[in-house]
């Protein structure tokens, strides 16, 4: 995703760049390949470096793209050129997946450029570098967590930008992410019948993620490992919880086979945590 603005120049880039090309303009600074990184570049404007940029980008080449607007940025520092290069370094480098480089640059343009219109815009870049990511991390959440922070100064700070609504969208799947790393460490453990590691993975989804897609599972499975332990008051609180929020899922319809196949309620007894919570529920003030 890249800025109205910068789109609608880079709708015109190969057309310039073939115009160019064939009249000889530029010094020769456009063609088919890619960079040429040994090329001295400071007989050209920073527009004309800038626009090879963009051509690079048109032809799918960011790595290369990258490359030009940062030559404009350290040739031309402190021109217009300089700053809209910088956003467009942080836009390529992420075009090639190279997120830490990407940030650096987000980072950059905030820092220099906090009240900048295309501040939003590398806020949210500054978010993707860390959102892109999510997937590749295995269990080890703490890129999550930064994409969720960085996310947030987008919602937060900038919340009539046209990235706060899909900003808002990746919080809520980064947070589910998040939600479903503790459920498959919960499943984890449970499987080894290690119920007590089991039963505080899936109780941090029931307190800290309850707006997720996770709970009716996580609250099912504590009525399996509360069982196993022989824990029956806080089966049936969990059994009650689902019946109370989730009774057209699947979840319930396993607790309730589950509980009553002992002869057990879903319902809330004791004063545990989850009965707790079950009252909580009653009084409108949980989920």
């Amino acid at each position: 995703m890249v800025g109205f603005k910068a789109a609608v120049r880079l709708a015109g880039v190969i057309l310039l760049a073939a115009t160019l090309t064939a009249c000889g303009n530029a010094g020769g600074l456009f063609g088919n390949k890619g960079a040429d990184r040994s090329q001295n570049l400071e007989g050209y404007t920073p527009e004309q470096i800038f626009t090879r940029g963009e051509f690079e980008l048109s032809q799918n080449r960011p790595d290369d793209a990258a490359w030009y607007f940062s030559e404009v940025e350290r040739l031309y520092p402190y021109s217009e050129w300089a700053k809209r290069s910088l956003i467009m370094q942080a836009f390529a480098f992420h075009s090639d997946k190279n997120y830490e480089e990407s940030r650096a640059a987000a980072q950059r343009y905030i820092d220099f450029y906090p009240t900048d219109e295309d501040a939003a815009y590398a806020q949210y870049l500054l978010a993707l570098s860390y959102y892109d990511q999510i997937d590749e991390v295995g269990r080890d959440q703490g890129l999550t967590f930064q994409a969720l922070q960085a996310l947030r100064t987008v919602i937060e700070v900038y919340p009539d930008s046209e990235y706060a609504t899909s900003a808002v969208l990746k919080f809520d799947l980064a947070f589910d992410h998040l939600a479903g790393k503790e459920m498959e460490i919960g499943r984890y453990y449970l499987r080894q019948d290690h119920y007590t590691a089991a039963i505080n993975r899936f109780r941090v989804v029931v307190e800290d993620f309850q707006t997720t897609t996770h709970t009716a599972e996580a609250l099912y499975r504590l009525v399996e490992a509360y069982l196993a332990l022989g824990l029956v008051d806080e089966a049936q609180s969990a059994g009650a919880i689902l019946g109370y929020n989730y009774q057209s899922s699947e979840w319930y319809d396993a607790a309730y086979k589950l509980l009553t196949s002992r002869g057990l309620e879903l319902k809330s007894r004791g004063n545990n945590w989850l009965s707790q919570i079950y009252r909580q529920t009653i009084k409108g003030q949980w989920l």
